[in-house]
């Protein structure tokens, strides 16, 4: 295991995965999510915490570099897409099914599937980002 390749593809896999977060869920399906989600829950954008969103997207991608490192040695663009599409794919039907049944998060399967088709996607990106990174840094 090499704690460098790790660090570097989980930060640069982290950041890829914030960019998304913000460009997908912030911007281009801000609207349409607000109609098929339940957002009383969730903070005004002013009040925000920033280090905690960092960081989780960060973790995000240190624990896909770590899982390709070490259990999988996934180091090409297509191989991480691959294991990213499948591991986010369980993961988002996983926690949205979960929110379905005990919340009122969604507020129709609409939400919930493209709730999970977008997770399954930024997740895919994620993983071949880290997958890629992975192949390119030397021990």
């Amino acid at each position: 295991m090499s704690i460098k390749k790790i660090t570097i593809a989980g930060i640069a896999g982290g950041a890829v995965y914030f960019l998304l977060g913000w460009l997908v869920f912030g911007m281009l399906l801000k609207d349409f999510f607000d109609t098929h989600m339940n957002n009383t829950m969730m903070r005004p954008d002013t009040e925000m915490i920033w280090w905690a969103m960092i960081a989780s997207n960060l973790f995000w991608g240190v624990l896909v570099a770590y899982i390709f490192n070490r259990c999988a040695n996934i180091t090409t663009l297509s191989a991480g897409l691959s294991a990213g599409f499948i591991i986010f794919l369980f993961l988002a039907l996983a926690i949205s099914l979960g929110f379905y049944a005990f919340s009122n998060m969604y507020t129709d399967m609409t939400g919930l599937m493209v709730d999970i088709a977008v997770n399954t996607v930024m997740g895919s990106i994620l993983g071949g980002v880290v997958g890629f990174v992975l192949g390119k840094v030397k021990d």
